[in-house]
């Protein structure tokens, strides 16, 4: 196991859980994340909202992925959240998901809109087979 098998279960199950802390308080809600390759893990938020106020003040994420199935697969990820102020990729964003400029969103230069990633950490994947075990599940570093 490898880098590229997160990326490839990441981009076939884009629904994420993203836990973020609020002072000593957990929050965690899910995403729809926009794409994984070879550089990270990639969403987007708004800045008026909590969560991007709390990754400002905390950047420490954990992800989590899941597959429904017969073992309903799981893949956690640790890492820290890098925001980028990328015009190209902005532009990128808007075209893939043009929604955006129906909830708010005036254009990639829009300073309400920020992009993120988690580009390092490390990944496992979690299944009923490995339930009381999984300190054993094999760790991918990225």
């Amino acid at each position: 196991m490898d880098f590229s098998d997160c990326v490839k279960f990441a981009n076939e199950n884009p629904v994420t859980y993203i836990a973020t802390m609020d002072g000593d308080q957990p929050r965690v809600r899910a995403f729809a994340m926009w794409f994984a390759d070879e550089t990270g893990f990639y969403y987007h938020t708004g800045t008026p909202k909590a969560v991007w106020k709390q990754l400002t003040k905390n950047p420490k994420v954990e992800l989590c992925f899941y597959a429904p199935g017969d073992a309903g697969m799981m893949m956690r990820v640790a890492g820290s959240v890098e925001f980028i102020d990328d015009p190209a990729l902005k532009e990128r964003l808007v075209a893939e998901r043009p929604w955006l400029l129906q909830i708010g969103i005036s254009g990639p230069d829009d300073p309400k809109l920020a992009v993120f990633r988690v580009a390092h950490g490390e990944a496992y994947f979690w299944t009923m087979e490995n339930n009381m075990r999984e300190a054993e599940a094999p760790r991918v570093r990225f």
